[in-house]
């Protein structure tokens, strides 16, 4: 051997080598077989204080001596936010408008997939140039759609907590996986709690009844957390009855972490801490204060304020060794769940390969949601669906026309399908498609007199183009300057000068088809009272266009429904700042009828309900209720009926919804099937929040169930009998609520 000296080096170097490697295997918090408790314990008493710190600033630095790897969380609302194309999605309203649980399952399969490939490629190479994401993500958002202004309604489920609380639940499964051990990814609910205006939202104080919390505000977080699991929950900006969300001890920790056993983490949502001391408190607050009260309230985790200050909010004795050390305990326990501690090979989730990411099986997904979302709203003398074969020429008209809108939380796309290329693809061969923007989607205070004249000649374009064909399609809706995060709607009628283009339009053919591109509901009563067809399409991600189409020529049987009511006259919407939606929000309580009624959408088939059986009557109030109904397609064309289930309280001690939504099945029937759907509705759902008694109660006597297509088009009614008032179980009272 030429070099003996240095060949007992590299042998003396190995050694050590593989005994710091055995001797890190060794130590419990990177012993995959420890039990998950112990490995957290076994972390937290290594770590420093300013090391705890740094862990509960959800963008510190690496802690290295323990490779910790920093920058753990990102967004993911329809689409995966990266530096490059993802799979982009419709916008959670237009999924919750499918009313299709499995499919919203299926979509965030798909996102946790493309999220998990590209945490999988960052594991494999560290150094690869390109953005570096974690896997904590900040979705869903389900704060309810009470207010038709708010600026968000794209991002939520619909006005009505049922509905919201089965869509998130599904959506949170699909994104956190069904390992019994690793998460795929964790999901992050916003925005907790009561956070429904855009408007004045860093200092905005939202005075809610306590029955409101407990029956609207609050059950379908507590669907998302008590059955979906979700391990991460979002303190909203605003306060509630005077408590902001951040320092809600009530909220964070007696709900949530106790009633409900959260044992996962809150985090605050942006800027948190610095809305309470420079919003809510005016300045009058100090960082280390803002800290120590949010750590103790429930807050686990949150901005460089929290890496800044906890070591001296702790010293001074404002906050708890003991909470702090709950804190990191919560965000550890998630991160471990997500296998950042473990091997690859471990992970079962480590394996999704990176060409998943945007692959034709994942844009499949995307096109069925689209197609499942679009709801017929309009659809007089059948004009729809339109005979392709038949058509010579086709005019496509509106400023949405050739746009794809998207919002703040998610990905680009590799290739959007605009409502202009979808048609142009799925027409016939030799059809001539025209085309002219025709309008605009400003706002008045922004039209001058130059867009005001260039307005007036698109409009005479648009009509006599409209004149030359054989249909009209019209596009029409919303983009970002008109709602999105930080700007609530001013007005739900149409902006710019869109509605003068539908009637120039309609006037110059009386074939024309209105396509509404909007998040939030449009009140259009000219539309609907002069208009044979209307759409609502929504903001419908990457394969829109050919959604659309789809559903024009009759290739897709719309079966989509409005998961929020179309209010008739802006003057029927309540005041914003009333949270009691008794007062006229919502299906439950609108006063008048709806231009649009929760739940409403047509078919290019029929449906016929029959023989509704409901069992046991009387029934026990801590019982479960069983209800069954046969739906047949009695039309020429298969379709997908979407059955809506709905309970009232015939009298009652206190003022009680009109009817309330406790179950929905979509299913496929082809014409002459005839089915049987089944629901079951447990007593705790028959119940309201007592106020005097502080507690839910279930009434005794007369229910009624309605079962149809729709909160509006009833088929069927039975009535059945509660038996018994079951205890009360009172619960603690939030603070601000007398």
């Amino acid at each position: 051997m030429k070099h003996p000296f240095l060949t007992l080096i590299l042998l003396l170097v190995c050694a050590l080598s593989r005994h710091t490697i055995l001797a890190a295997e060794a130590l419990p918090y990177l012993d995959a077989a420890q039990p998950l408790d112990a490995r957290v314990a076994d972390l937290l008493g290594r770590l420093t204080l300013e090391e705890k710190a740094i862990l509960l600033n959800h963008r510190g630095p690496d802690i290295e001596r323990f490779n910790i790897r920093a920058d753990q969380w990102n967004q993911c609302l329809n689409g995966v936010k990266w530096d490059r194309p993802t799979t982009l999605f419709p916008a959670c309203l237009a999924m919750a408008a499918t009313w299709n649980t499995p499919l919203v399952h299926d979509v965030a399969n798909v996102l946790s997939d493309e999220a998990r490939a590209i945490y999988n490629g960052w594991k494999r190479d560290p150094t690869a140039p390109g953005e570096h994401k974690g896997l904590i993500y900040r979705a869903p958002v389900i704060n309810i759609g009470r207010n038709p202004y708010w600026g968000r309604n794209h991002e939520s489920w619909g006005e009505d907590p049922f509905l919201t609380g089965r869509m998130a639940v599904a959506y949170v499964n699909g994104l956190q996986g069904d390992d019994a051990r690793y998460l795929k990814l964790a999901a992050t609910l916003k925005h907790y709690a009561v956070n429904n205006v855009e408007t004045g939202r860093l200092s905005l104080d939202a005075k809610v009844p306590e029955r409101w919390l407990r029956e609207y505000w609050l059950p379908h977080f507590r669907d998302a957390i008590v059955e979906g699991h979700a391990q991460s929950v979002m303190a909203s900006y605003n306060a509630i009855n005077g408590t902001p969300s951040n320092i809600n001890q009530w909220l964070l920790s007696t709900v949530l972490k106790g009633e409900w056993q959260h044992p996962g983490f809150v985090v605050s949502d942006l800027g948190g801490v610095a809305t309470m001391v420079q919003g809510h408190a005016g300045g009058k607050m100090s960082y280390v204060d803002a800290v120590a009260q949010s750590l103790m309230a429930g807050c686990d985790f949150s901005d460089k304020e929290f890496e800044t200050y906890i070591p001296a909010a702790l010293r001074a004795g404002k906050l708890t060794e003991a909470r702090l050390n709950d804190a990191v305990s919560r965000v550890l326990r998630v991160r471990m769940r997500l296998g950042e501690f473990d091997p690859p090979s471990r992970v079962p989730y480590s394996r999704i390969p990176p060409e998943v990411i945007c692959s034709p099986q994942h844009r499949a997904v995307a096109l069925e949601t689209a197609r499942q979302s679009i709801v017929l709203l309009e659809n007089r003398g059948n004009l729809l669906p339109l005979d392709r074969t038949k058509l010579k020429r086709i005019a496509v008209i509106g400023p949405l026309a050739d746009q794809v809108i998207t919002n703040n939380y998610n990905g680009t796309s590799e290739g959007t399908v605009s409502p202009l290329q979808g048609i142009r693809d799925c027409a016939a061969p030799g059809t001539e498609i025209l085309y002219t923007r025709g309008g605009f989607v400003v706002t008045k205070a922004s039209a001058s007199a130059t867009t005001a004249e260039a307005a007036a000649v698109e409009l005479d374009l648009a009509a006599d183009m409209a004149r030359q064909a054989d249909v009209a399609l019209v596009f029409v809706g919303s983009n970002a300057a008109v709602e999105q995060e930080g700007r609530d709607r001013s007005s739900l009628a149409l902006s710019g000068n869109q509605e003068q283009l539908v009637e120039a339009v309609a006037a110059a053919n009386p074939r024309t088809v209105v396509v509404e591109m909007s998040a939030g509901p449009l009140c259009v009563p000219w539309i609907k009272a002069n208009l044979p067809a209307l759409l609502q399409a929504w903001w419908p991600g990457e394969e829109g266009g050919h959604a659309i189409a789809d559903v024009l020529f009759g290739e897709i049987n719309p079966a989509g429904r409005l998961p929020h009511t179309v209010y008739a006259s802006e003057a029927q919407v309540p005041a914003l700042d009333d949270y009691d939606i008794s007062k006229g929000f919502t299906y439950m309580y609108l006063k008048g009828a709806p231009l649009f009624a929760f739940g409403h959408g047509l078919s290019y088939t029929t449906f016929k309900y029959s023989n509704l059986r409901v069992s046991p009557t009387p029934m026990p109030a801590d019982g479960n209720l069983t209800v069954s109904v046969e739906v047949e397609n009695t039309g020429a064309r298969a379709g997908d009926e979407v059955v809506q289930l709905y309970i009232r309280k015939s009298q009652s001690s206190m003022s009680r919804p009109s009817k309330e939504l406790r179950g929905f099945q979509r299913t496929g029937l082809k014409p002459s099937e005839k089915r049987t759907f089944t629901f079951t509705v447990p007593g705790s759902k028959l119940g309201f929040f007592d106020e005097p008694t502080h507690a839910f109660l279930v009434e005794p006597g007369a229910y009624t169930v309605l079962i149809g297509a729709s909160s509006e088009d009833i088929r069927l009614t039975c009535q059945y009998e509660v038996s018994a008032l079951p205890l009360a179980h009172p619960s603690p009272r939030p603070p601000g609520v007398k």
